[in-house]
């Protein structure tokens, strides 16, 4: 393959459990922040709200939690445990500095498209030092809907400049996936705290092991 440009015209990454190993934290801040306001953890919360945002991750604490929670409250406090633990810094995840060095080589341009704050967004790049390398920030508070819906990826690729099947989206939760599927990308999964079911197989283009997995795929041309 002479360069990836001629399968991707870009390519946009989550970024929580995709590109820093904060999934972690976001776990750990269930229990105390949801005991804060009298209520237990759900089974299956968690993943249910992973990778979601605003309403919509606001609509399913009601329906798993209790309908009389205050979620903005509750959303203020939970990012105030989870920020105090953020500001020590966080973790890259394995492989990120390979593959955006390769894309780099490449001009391949890369965006972010979280359901973090941008100000959480970046913070972290900084931390990894990763901040420089992408052309576009999109958090879920700039789009209408929040993943499952397809809008924050379409909004990145609008500012990359490119069109959803000539885009890679670089996902590790299952809300992401369906965000990408249902904007027409070429989703790829990097399976982080879950791993895929028989729905997410189905939506995903292809499912990598890590970074250093997509990074090679794409230098093989064995992708697209």
């Amino acid at each position: 393959m002479e360069g990836v440009r001629h399968m991707f015209d870009g390519v946009i990454f989550d970024m929580d459990g995709l590109m820093v190993d904060t999934e972690p934290v976001w776990m750990e801040c269930w229990e105390p922040a949801l005991a804060h306001f009298g209520y237990d953890v759900p089974p299956g919360l968690a993943d249910a709200v992973r990778g979601s945002a605003g309403d919509t991750a606001s609509r399913i604490l009601h329906k798993m939690v209790s309908p009389q929670l205050d979620t903005k409250s509750f959303w203020d406090y939970f990012s105030s445990l989870a920020e105090e633990i953020f500001s020590k810094g966080v973790k890259k995840k394995p492989g990120i500095d390979e593959l955006l060095a390769y894309l780099g080589d490449k001009s391949v341009p890369c965006a972010v498209a979280s359901s973090s704050s941008k100000k959480g967004i970046e913070r972290n790049l900084r931390f990894i030092g990763a901040l420089d390398r992408f052309d576009a920030i999109v958090p879920s508070s700039e789009v209408a809907h929040a993943k499952p819906a397809p809008d924050i990826f379409l909004e990145a690729a609008r500012r990359l400049g490119t069109s959803p099947s000539r885009t890679m989206v670089l996902e590790d939760s299952f809300n992401g996936v369906r965000a990408g599927a249902a904007g027409g990308f070429f989703t790829v999964l990097v399976p982080d705290l879950v791993c895929p079911d028989d729905e997410i197989r189905s939506l995903t283009s292809r499912v990598c092991t890590s970074l250093f997995d997509v990074r090679d795929l794409l230098y093989h041309g064995e992708v697209g």
